[in-house]
């Protein structure tokens, strides 16, 4: 009799809420203590993803008997990654939207700031692509935070199913053979 495998998308989902109220946690207080919206320092948030990331697999592996195959590792960290990136990418059409479109505003003055000093940019470039961005850009911000949350979630899910990766050996199968034998349970 083999033991079933335990819900990866009941540990993700939970794991990926938990980040997710942490960044809007994180988002706010940025807003608050009046942190440009390009600042570097906002990629302190980066360490709840990949302690949350990390925190999913470890859960599984520790609901699996304390093993775990690196393949189930990295699926349970691709679907923290996906479900983060999912609500992420809400979240910040409704960030720029509703809830703070002062944000947007000063990410586009920033971003128009930076392209006006680049040499090979002319100003009818720079104002179509402002323009772009004033109509669709809160859409291409989500969209780009769902695709590239989901490829540096796969990247992080790999390196943690590589650390936590631990498969049973040939004495740990025997032992479970062994318990459904033993004449004596």
């Amino acid at each position: 009799m083999e033991n079933s495998k335990p819900s990866s998308s009941d540990i993700t989902i939970k794991w990926a809420v938990i980040y997710m109220i942490t960044s809007v946690i994180f988002t706010f207080a940025f807003q608050f203590l009046n942190i440009n919206i390009i600042s570097p320092v906002r990629y302190i948030s980066f360490i709840p993803y990949i302690l949350f990331l990390f925190l999913a697999q470890k859960e599984y592996k520790d609901k699996t008997g304390g093993f775990l195959k690196f393949g189930d590792g990295f699926l349970v960290g691709l679907f923290f990654a996906i479900y983060s990136a999912v609500f992420g990418a809400i979240f910040s059409y409704i960030y720029f939207s509703f809830l703070s479109p002062e944000a947007w505003q000063q990410y586009l003055d920033a971003m128009q700031a930076k392209a006006s000093v680049q040499p090979n940019v002319s100003s009818d470039a720079l104002d179509a692509v402002m323009n772009f961005y004033r109509k669709y850009g809160k859409i291409v911000a989500a969209a780009g935070a769902l695709i590239t949350g989901v490829i540096i979630g796969a990247i992080i899910a790999l390196i943690g199913a590589a650390i936590f990766k631990k498969e049973k050996s040939i004495t740990d199968i025997e032992n479970d053979a062994n318990a459904f034998t033993d004449p004596t349970v």
